[in-house]
């Protein structure tokens, strides 16, 4: 059981690392005491379910994914609203070079969108991998498997692309959102 632990600290500790986090500004997201999440971080003992799970959702990773290792596969859709996801970027100014996103072991640089306002449907492509897309700026529609979902700034979406899907501008005026898609 003991090893066990450790591999979940040790995934905890790279989850938090690679979303840039220091123990004590994580801990206090979590309102947890930052010696007390130290310890779960450090030797694996213990480690509260609860505490387990709010990280997962802090950083928008599946829960078993943690406990277990296994990378999740994700069949369908899953939307993270406004502060709720995986920690992309923490400049607002969203530069182009800041931003970095990791997925299952590899760094990969997203790109950035700019959508002009349309009328039109968004055009529908497939495309093998995994697709996180994060709006920016501005209202960005997000049709997916014959649904559409509407993202707000800071709200993001993971999806399996091998489904039919494509993004548009929602308003007036133009949107930003920020895709990383891993073949």
């Amino acid at each position: 059981m003991t090893n066990e632990f450790n591999e979940i600290s040790a995934r905890l500790r790279e989850l938090r690392e690679v979303s840039d986090y220091t123990i004590e500004q994580l801990a206090e997201e979590l309102d947890l005491d930052a010696d007390v999440y130290r310890s779960y971080e450090e030797n694996g003992k213990d480690i509260p379910i609860s505490v387990i799970y709010a990280v997962a959702n802090k950083f928008g990773v599946d829960f078993t994914e943690i406990v277990t290792g296994v990378p999740a596969k994700l069949d369908s859709y899953h939307i993270v609203r406004r502060g709720k996801g995986r920690v992309v970027n923490r400049n607002p100014e969203y530069y182009f070079e800041d931003l970095a996103f990791r997925y299952y072991g590899k760094i990969m640089q997203p790109l950035l969108v700019t959508l002009e306002p349309t009328d039109k449907p968004a055009g529908l492509i497939t495309h093998s991998g995994q697709e996180f897309n994060m709006c920016l700026e501005g209202v960005v529609i997000v049709s997916y498997d014959d649904e559409e979902f509407t993202l707000l700034p800071g709200d993001s979406i993971y999806f399996n692309p091998t489904k039919p899907h494509g993004q548009r501008c929602g308003g007036d005026t133009k949107a930003r959102f920020l895709t990383v898609i891993a073949e």
